[in-house]
């Protein structure tokens, strides 16, 4: 089970016939979920069903403790395992380990970065601070905005990116959630923006954001948005997107809200040493950076955002986001999390309507809702 996307199953449908000349007797056959279901549909429920599982790492707290999926580390060579930490795009690697295991591979490696139209505004001009944000909105001429994707899932992963660029990767407390100053304070930068951003901003995610920039000339630049580096190839889109690092508090791209997908095997599954074998094929460098990355896959191993060729063919994507990458906010992975940030989206995005509308904002009072949110979920997930 992949996820609806040509990043989500090009390369493994690419990687699978590969792996099938190699190996006759065995036959791999891809099914997809919808980019929401990615994030939220339970990973047990699809371990009932699928040998292979690809998962986002805020999940597997909660697989652990369901006993789910396989201890990759049980059935995986120490240095191929070391082959990979040492090889990891930011903490991707690390977002898989719970509880001493390790419970998928990092095949794919993202964040939120920045993003602009290179025939609308110059990479000179790209702002490296918030402020600087500001001051694009301001001078940017009439008829193009900056965009920015803020539908609930998308509003939430932003104002965590920001929180952590401001409060530091360990500014999300387990017992008692987000720090009033950090959260007012990454509100604020949302809130300011908001009046200049593109009338599709509330509505979009960044499929959507992206396919809109590349076929219309209203948007030249986005500050966050979970990169694609399908959009910086030639021909993909109608117009080219090139990415870029974030803007940061004093201009480091710090805190970018890690994303990402890992291959995992379910421990419900028939064919444990075929899968495993698969999933260690997959993540594998040389494939990464070779078939994985020309099939429109985005890897998780750091020899393809290394590569030269890849980097010419993506216009940069890799080598241009990397440093947002390596400073990276890797979320709690805890049973409590995956509700909070599902459902905190959705406060927040309708705090975010009202502010668009001309309503009043009490930044004090959404962070103390979303803190009795958290422990709420916290009380009746962690026993």
């Amino acid at each position: 089970m992949t996820w609806d996307h040509a990043r989500g199953y090009e390369p493994v449908l690419a990687a699978s016939d590969e792996f099938r000349r190699l190996h006759p007797e065995t036959r791999i056959e891809w099914e997809k979920r919808s980019l929401k279901d990615f994030g939220d549909y339970p990973v047990d429920v699809l371990a009932r069903e699928y040998d292979l599982i690809m998962i986002d790492h805020p999940h597997v707290g909660i697989s652990s403790a369901q006993g789910v999926l396989v201890p990759l580390e049980q059935h995986l060579p120490a240095d191929y395992l070391a082959d990979q930490a040492a090889n990891s795009v930011g903490p991707s690697h690390l977002s898989y380990q719970w509880n001493g295991h390790q419970w998928a591979l990092a095949v794919d490696a993202a964040a939120q970065v920045a993003s602009y139209r290179p025939d609308l505004l110059s990479a000179e001009s790209l702002p490296r601070t918030w402020q600087g944000v500001i001051e694009l909105a301001r001078s940017l001429p009439s008829g193009r905005k900056i965009g920015w994707p803020l539908c609930p899932t998308d509003a939430m992963c932003s104002f965590l990116t920001l929180c952590a660029g401001t409060g530091g990767d360990s500014f999300f407390s387990e017992t008692s959630g987000i720090p009033r100053p950090v959260g007012e304070a990454a509100l604020e930068r949302m809130f300011v923006l908001l009046p200049r951003l593109h009338e599709s901003s509330l509505a979009s995610n960044p499929i959507q954001m992206y396919d809109r920039m590349a076929a219309e000339d209203d948007i030249a630049y986005i500050p966050l948005a979970f990169g694609y580096s399908n959009y910086s190839r030639s021909g993909y889109a109608k117009k080219l997107l090139r990415f870029s690092n974030i803007p940061g508090e004093t201009g480091e791209p710090r805190g970018a809200l890690l994303g990402g997908v890992g291959i995992a095997v379910s421990a419900s599954s028939r064919s444990i040493p075929q899968a495993v074998e698969f999933a260690k094929f997959l993540a594998g460098g040389e494939l990464q950076r070779t078939l994985y990355a020309r099939n429109e896959g985005q890897p998780g191993h750091a020899a393809a955002w290394r590569d030269p060729e890849v980097n010419r063919y993506t216009h940069g994507f890799f080598a241009d986001t990397s440093q947002t990458l390596a400073a990276s906010y890797m979320r709690p992975r805890h049973a409590a999390f995956p509700a909070f940030q599902e459902q905190a989206g959705v406060l927040l995005h309708e705090a975010l309507v009202q502010f668009r509308q001309g309503k009043e904002a009490n930044k004090s009072r959404l962070i103390d809702e979303m803190n009795r949110l958290y422990e709420g979920i916290r009380r009746e997930t962690l026993v």
